[in-house]
């Protein structure tokens, strides 16, 4: 049996990690929340940040956390293109077409990866990535310290942009009945295009916030995604409150997993939970049921 501080500590660095996840589940809660459809190119999304954070560092000597600024901007134009000129015309309204745009997108976008930068595993080596804050017996790691702070910043960044600006209004009518916001004047295409641009700048944030701990390479960006997928249906979807608190759950779930059944088998914990979810509260702790 394993000591209180080493499952504290263990618990500890499970929320940090956590709140790295629920800010790759932000952006796909709020797409689904707005637009209703399932982003299957969210995972490519998260890839092309990541390469971006290496590349910035590497060959620009950008540290990551400098670099959040230009690269939230970037995607968020990058979201906001590809909703209003790829996505949008080529579903014709269609949801059905929407998913397989998305995916067709995700499929161009790891191969285009995959060609530019091989199937090598590419890391980065900042000077803090090894730091510790030291809080008793119990060591936190600082970088993911940063990103649990990064995360819920981000968190209430958007929650205040939902809530209290003109543009969230809007984004919130749209998601309720788009056909009633159209008529009192709202441009629902734009919104769309504004909300998959928010999607994409909260993963350029979390791939800021991932790179000094984590690795990049074509396909990592799945193995986010099915975690960020579990995180939205724990949480509610479409819910950002349910986003935030389903990925600190999830991120403690896997530590603690992975404490007692080793690293390899961290993730099952996750599973389980999402297996449970659909069989007795498939809206999700803070959805709302059918």
């Amino acid at each position: 049996m394993y000591s209180f501080p080493i499952l504290l500590e263990a618990t500890l660095n499970g929320l940090l990690t956590g709140a790295v996840y629920a800010l790759v589940a932000l952006g796909l809660t709020l797409v689904y929340g707005v637009l209703h459809i399932i982003n299957f190119a969210h995972g490519a999304f998260l890839t092309g940040a990541m390469f971006a954070v290496w590349a910035a560092f590497t060959f620009l000597g950008v540290d990551p956390y400098l670099a959040i600024p230009v690269l939230t901007l970037a995607f968020f134009a990058l979201g906001y293109a590809t909703q209003r000129f790829v996505i949008g015309p080529a579903s014709h309204g269609d949801d059905g077409n929407i998913l397989l745009v998305t995916l067709g997108l995700s499929i161009v976008i790891e191969n285009g990866l995959l060609a530019v930068f091989r199937p090598d595993t590419r890391t980065i080596a900042t000077n803090y990535a090894f730091d510790v804050v030291e809080a008793g017996p119990i060591l936190i790691s600082q970088a993911r310290l940063f990103g649990f702070a990064g995360a819920l910043v981000v968190a209430a960044l958007l929650w205040l942009l939902l809530a209290r600006t003109d543009t969230g209004k809007a984004i919130r009518a749209v998601a309720k009945e788009k056909l009633g916001a159209s008529l009192v004047g709202i441009d629902v295409r734009h919104i769309y295009a504004v909300t998959f641009g928010l999607g994409c700048a909260t993963l350029a944030v979390a791939a800021c916030l991932l790179m000094p701990i984590f690795y990049v390479n074509p396909r990592v960006g799945q193995s986010f995604v099915l975690v960020a997928f579990t995180i939205v249906v724990l949480g509610g979807m479409g819910s950002i409150p349910g986003a935030l608190v389903g990925g600190l759950f999830i991120g403690v779930v896997e530590s603690l997993t992975g404490l007692f059944l080793g690293d390899s088998l961290g993730q099952i914990g996750i599973f389980i939970i999402f297996i449970l979810v659909l069989l007795f509260r498939p809206s999700g702790l803070f959805g709302a049921r059918a």
